[in-house]
Order: structure tokens, then sequence, then C-alpha cells
């Protein structure tokens, strides 16, 4: 038998002095590490991805998981990472598919910006003692207000404003469709949403029976492949989605494998069980702005003119293309950059397409206020947010909210071990194996999602009274209160802030 040249990338190792044998390890890991071989656990290291459940799980912590020393001679332009995918490729001859955000060491510029904060002249505000509004409302607003008496000395508002999506809170959870994740996983999301007073996404698979409950708290999405949608889903949230693009995989479509395409979500996505579901790049139906106006319209039609959101993967020309999606008539302009999360991509894609969100946010701001449209949608950032840090620096670059992938996942156990495609996830998020899916309890994972959004929301008022504002949408575009820190000129000049020090 044929030896793969692909070292494994992790070693599970087993201090058989301290394993009890009860082989809870073998009960947890999904991808099939650990056998008992008549008298002790084996472990098949080339199966092991980190997941790190075994060594939760293991009552002895008699196990380890540790990357694979093994080194290949050093080399300035080919890689380990290089070598091993090639090894991989000349054995296969296939695309390699991995998941998650892409894993090259661009720079992050979050990491590269701070925020300004008062001192004497401006004082701050202390949010345990003042009022601070975090509330926001995804939609177009009108170019100005009239008023008028309501016959009872007071005044009401005249002017007729488009349809709002509330949010208690700038954040929202990630299109993640259902089929990439558990059913229990999505009931997570839907729960925290309700409680917290935000909203989830669908992402492109539908919405399954159990979560129209939760209605008040959804935005549906209508992707390329138009799986799971119909009259009743796109009536079944607060706003609909046209899914352009994404930030992991611009250009292309969407993938689900066919073993991930199980009874439920055959049904849920209409689609035969078994098969893979293939989104096509295009929207065969969209070819130009004007085709984009006519999908916006029919969904408004379709939905008593409920808000359309077009998600866009961040590219270079993303600034006239979003004013295009903005005159089209959305109301919302979904904006995903190259660090964004994805259930399945081929690596080239993840890795080397797409520009980062903060370029894209802020020279999207940018042009539609030169343009004076910007109150006509709201901008919605998503892409490597990590932090309420990095969210309130993507407000400040002109973001009304931001959105939340893979920091939802982590609060619910995931490790980023990228291999989201193959639905062995041991931690029952991006599976659909019942043995593993049942894992994963909606009410204890939707309350570390509500303590995740919670924290942030309180860190989010701690910088807002540092800058001496008290409501969110006055850091909304506010890039005078940003500095940038080892930023070249060009740089900061597309960001539109200023060096630290001036």
């Amino acid at each position: 038998m044929f030896k793969s040249f692909v070292p494994p990338e992790f070693l599970a190792e087993i201090d058989q002095g301290k394993c009890r044998k009860c082989r809870r390890c073998i009960q947890n890991c999904g991808w099939d590490v650990y056998s008992w071989g008549g008298d002790r656990v084996l472990a098949d290291d080339t199966k092991c991805v980190a997941c790190q459940r075994c060594y939760l799980f293991c009552p002895e912590e008699a196990i380890s998981i540790k990357s694979n020393p093994l080194a290949f001679k050093e080399h300035p332009a080919w890689s380990d990472d290089h070598r091993k995918k090639i090894y991989l490729q000349a054995e296969t001859g296939g695309v390699l598919l991995t998941s998650m955000g892409a894993s090259t060491p661009y720079p992050i510029l979050w990491d590269n910006i701070l925020i300004d904060a008062c001192q004497v002249t401006n004082p701050s505000i202390d949010p345990l003692r003042e009022p601070m509004e975090l509330r926001t409302y995804l939609g177009r607003k009108p170019d100005s207000l009239e008023f008028e008496e309501d016959g009872d000395g007071g005044l009401k508002l005249k002017t007729d404003v488009a349809p709002q999506v509330k949010l208690d809170t700038p954040f929202i959870f990630a299109p993640m469709s259902y089929g990439a994740l558990s059913l229990n996983a999505h009931k997570s999301l839907a729960m925290a949403a309700k409680e917290l007073g935000i909203v989830m996404n669908t992402g492109e698979g539908g919405l399954h029976q159990d979560l129209y409950p939760y209605r008040d708290n959804i935005i549906v999405q209508c992707a390329s492949g138009r799986f799971g949608v119909h009259s009743e889903y796109l009536n079944a949230g607060v706003a609909v989605e046209i899914k352009i693009g994404q930030g992991a995989k611009p250009g292309i479509g969407g993938h689900l494998p066919g073993e991930k395409v199980g009874m439920e979500v055959s049904k849920t996505r209409m689609i035969p069980q078994g098969t893979d579901a293939l989104s096509p790049a295009p929207h065969h139906d969209i070819y130009s702005i004007e085709d984009l106006r006519q999908l916006i319209y029919a969904l408004k039609e379709a939905t008593d003119y409920k808000p359309v959101s077009v998600k866009i993967a961040a590219v270079h020309n993303v600034a006239a293309i979003a004013s295009g999606i903005v005159r089209a008539g959305a109301d919302m302009v979904y904006l995903d950059g190259a660090r964004g999360g994805t259930g399945a991509a081929p690596t080239i894609i993840r890795d080397h397409l797409g520009i980062p969100i903060e370029h894209a946010v802020a020279a999207v701001d940018d042009r539609l206020r030169q343009e004076g449209i910007r109150h006509m949608a709201s901008i919605i950032a998503a892409g490597g947010i990590r932090s309420s840090a990095d969210a309130a620096k993507a407000i400040a670059l002109g973001a009304d909210v931001v959105s939340l992938g893979t920091a939802a996942l982590i609060a619910m156990g995931c490790r980023v071990c990228g291999k989201c495609y193959t639905g062995n996830c041991s931690w029952g998020i991006t599976t659909q194996r019942p043995e593993l899916t049942r894992r994963l309890d909606p009410e204890i994972f939707a309350e570390r999602l509500y303590n995740l959004i919670t924290a942030w929301s309180r860190e989010l008022k701690e910088i807002l009274g540092a800058l001496g504002i008290n409501a969110v949408e006055s850091l909304r575009g506010n890039r005078e209160r940003l500095r940038g820190v080892g930023l070249d000129s060009l740089t900061l000049d597309i960001l539109g802030i200023k060096p630290a020090g001036r």
C-alpha cells in the first residue's frame, strides 16, 4: 500500500500510565482518531485535526495534542505548507478544500488602529452612571424629517419612513446555512438573537420549520442556488438578503458536500438527499445593476416591502459596486472581507482573493458620502471581527453594524480546525451526524452566545464613554477618533485616518 508523503499535522499522544481505558476518547472523537487495540487505546495521527475534544473530556488528562515537530529543510520560497499541498495534490489530483477564514498572514489592520480618548477639555462619560445608546436601525433613511401637531399640544412624525430592522446592539449573527451548520447550532443562534434583540441570518440553506417561531429575529437569504427559497420562507424574516458573494470565496458559488445533505437538510433545501448542493457563481438572472434592481423589487413585492440587503465580497472596486447596489434600491449593503469564514471553499480561493474588510468599509462609506447617498442604505461589516475593539473600529470607519460568524462558532466551542466541509465536527456545530449534533444543547450554547454579545456590548459602552459620546450612532463614520500606528501614508489615506501623534 502506498504511503502518503504528507506527514500528520498533529500528534495525539496518550499517557498509557494515566489512561484508565474508559474509551471516552473513542466516543468523543468525530474523526475516528482513536480505536481500541485489545488492551489499550490506539491513536491514528493522520486523522487528527486538533479539535481538542478528546483532551477536554479525558477524565485523567491522559491525552495531549501536539504539533508534529517533523521539520522540512528551510527554504525562503518553499514553505512547509506549500510542500504539503503539492504532495497532497500529486496524490489526489483534486482541488484542495478548506473551511473557516484565510490562514495567510496578511496584515490585520485592526491591530494597527487605535481609538482616541477624551481627557481634560472634552470630558469622558461614565457608562455605569449614565445611559449609553447602542440601539441601531438598519434600512433606508429619509432625506429629511417633517413633523406636524398631534392635536394634544405635541408633535408627530409626518414623513413616511421605510421599514427598518431594529437592533438593540450593533451586532448580528452572520449568514451560516443549515446544512453547513447543524440544526442545533442554528437554534442556538436564533434563540440568542431573540434574547439579545438582534438578528441571525439563515445563510443560503433555507429555514428549518423549527425556527419559524423566531421570524422576528431572522434575516432570510436568497442566493444563486435558490435553495429553500419559496414564498413562505421569504416572509419568515424581518428582511431578505440577496447573496452575490462572500469574503472567503469571491467570484465563485457555494458548496455543501452531499455527505451533509441528510433527510432534514434535503427537505429544507428542496434538493435530493445525499447530493452536493452547488450554487452557481453568478445569479443567472443578474448580469447588470438593472437586473439586480429587478430582483430587489421583486423580493420587496413578495414580502410587503420588507428591507432588502445585498451581500458582496470585498473586492478592489467595492465602492463603485456598493454605489450601484444602493442606487438599485437595496436598503443594506453587507460587505464581507477577505478574512471571512466559510463552510467549504477551495483553499487557493480563500487565501488569495478579495481585500480586507478595513479597506472595504472605509472606501464604501467614503464613496456613498461623496455621492450624497449614505443615508439611503446601512452598511454591515463582516470578515474577521474578533473583539468589541474590532467592532468599534469598524463602526468608526463607517459601518452601521458588524456581523459575527467565526466568533459566534468559537463561543459554541469551535476550535477553528478548518475541516467544516467534512461533516465530522466533534463539537456538533458543522456536522449533520446525529451522534455528534446531539452534543450541542441549544439552550446552553444560546446562553454562551448571549453572554458573548452582552460582554462586547458592555465593552462598546466603555469605549463610547472614553470617547465622550453616549450613542453608537455618534461613532459611526467618525474617523477623526481613530489613529494609525505603523501604517504607511497610502493606507492611512485609504482608511481616511490620521497617524498617531497628529
